[in-house]
């Protein structure tokens, strides 16, 4: 699968008003220790978040492809979630269900392709390096994997960096959804090479 050029001027009406959300905050000092009390406890609060979704906007940036979309996240267990990328008229570009180590992909046109594999067949498919497996952890916002991180003044998660097969991610929290309990993240932004991923996270529904 790929996303012709005709996909590109459908999703491209979402760039703006994502881009303009995600505007990159000057950098600040040091925030809290990592062993702080609030955010040990801020941790706990999140993981027991296990039923949820999301939705909002979408972007994926580099050199070769830009891609926008509107998109939808349901978590519906630990193991179990479906994203969903909808184009502005409300169709659907991608749908990726997994369950356990069992990975679906449909397509714009319907193909279908499974996998154990949810980033490499991402990559395949769409030419988007997406670190899948933590940002599910980082949309939360927790570090999953990086040990190299930065809290806010709220001692929530504000920054990290983390390497794996080569990539090295930078990630930055640019505001939380202070409507939640906990507060979970409403802008997230990843970076690695010429590579950018934002997301905008309109609404949560916590169950």
């Amino acid at each position: 699968m790929t996303f012709s050029p005709r996909t590109m001027l459908r999703l491209l009406p979402l760039a703006s008003a994502l881009l303009t959300a995600c505007a990159v905050h000057q950098p600040q000092g040091p925030g809290p220790s990592t062993t702080a009390p609030q955010w040990q406890q801020h941790q706990q609060e999140v993981a027991k978040v296990t039923h949820y979704q999301t939705r909002g906007a979408f972007a994926y940036l580099s050199d070769k492809q830009k891609v926008y979309a509107r998109f939808n996240w349901q978590q519906t267990a630990p193991d179990r979630y479906r994203l969903l990328l909808t184009n502005p008229l409300g169709s659907t570009e991608l749908q990726l269900d997994a369950q356990g180590n069992t990975v679906q992909l449909v397509d714009n046109k319907g193909k279908r392709y499974v996998s154990n594999d949810a980033e490499k067949m991402i990559a395949q498919l769409t030419g988007m390096d997406i670190p899948l497996a933590n940002l599910r952890q980082w949309m939360m916002g927790l570090p999953g994997d990086a040990s190299d991180y930065q809290l806010n003044s709220s001692y929530q998660l504000k920054s990290l960096n983390y390497s794996s097969n080569g990539q090295k991610w930078q990630v930055t929290i640019q505001d939380y959804d202070s409507k939640t309990t906990p507060a979970l993240p409403a802008n997230l932004e990843l970076r690695e090479g010429d590579q950018r991923i934002k997301l905008r996270m309109d609404s949560w529904t916590l169950q």
